[in-house]
C-alpha cells in the first residue's frame, strides 16, 4: 500500500483539528484564556444558545466562569470531520458535567450535546471560525456529594485528588512540564 502526500496531509489536518478541540475543552475546564485563544481565530464567533457573540465576548464570558459553577468537565466523544482544502466542518459529541451552587446546596448537572464547528486553516494552523452548541439532553442529579469525605466512605490520602477549575493537580503537572 502506497501512502501519498495528500493522504498524509489529510490525516495530519484531522489530527490537528482533534487537538484544537481537546485543547479547547481543557481550556474551558481550567478557565485558561491562552488555551481557549489558541483554539479560536480572533475574528471567530460562538453560539452556545445561552450566549451568542464574538470570540472576544465569549472569552470574557467563559474564562471567569460563573462563581456558582466551581467545577466543569467536558468529555469529548466521537468527532466527524469533513476537510475541504483550508476549511473544515466538525461535529463532536460532548458530555459536560457542571457542579452548580444553587445557594442552599450544590448540584451535579450533566448536559449531553454536540459542538458543530466551522474551522479554517490559516498559515498552516487550524482554529475554529464559528462554533454552535446543540443540546440533546440534560440531567440534574441533585445534591452533590461532599468530596471532603473522600470516595465511597474512604478518605483521600492527600488534598490534590479533588479537581477544580483552577490550580488543581492537573494544572500543576502541566506547569511543571513547561518550566
Amino acid at each position: 500500500m502506497t501512502i501519498s502526500a495528500d493522504d498524509l496531509s489529510f490525516v495530519l489536518d484531522r489530527e490537528q483539528i482533534r487537538d484544537v478541540l481537546a485543547r479547547l475543552a481543557r481550556g474551558e475546564d481550567r478557565r485558561d484564556a491562552d488555551l481557549i485563544s489558541g483554539a479560536y481565530w480572533p475574528d471567530a464567533t460562538d453560539d452556545h444558545g445561552i450566549f451568542r457573540g464574538t470570540f472576544k465576548e465569549y472569552l470574557a464570558w467563559v474564562v471567569p466562569g460563573a462563581p456558582s459553577i466551581p467545577v466543569t468537565l467536558h468529555t469529548l466523544g466521537q468527532t466527524l470531520i469533513d476537510v475541504t482544502g483550508d476549511t473544515a466542518v466538525a461535529e463532536t459529541h460532548v458530555t459536560s458535567y457542571h457542579r452548580i451552587d444553587f445557594g442552599e446546596q450544590e448540584h451535579d448537572v450533566v448536559i449531553g450535546g454536540r459542538y458543530v464547528d466551522r474551522l479554517e486553516k490559516r498559515d498552516g494552523e487550524w482554529r475554529i471560525a464559528h462554533r454552535t452548541m446543540l443540546y440533546d439532553w440534560f440531567r440534574d442529579f441533585g445534591q452533590s456529594v461532599d468530596w471532603s469525605q473522600g470516595v465511597m466512605g474512604t478518605p483521600f490520602l492527600a488534598d490534590h485528588y479533588v479537581g477544580s477549575a483552577n490550580g488543581d493537580h492537573s494544572v500543576t503537572l502541566f506547569q511543571q512540564k513547561s518550566d
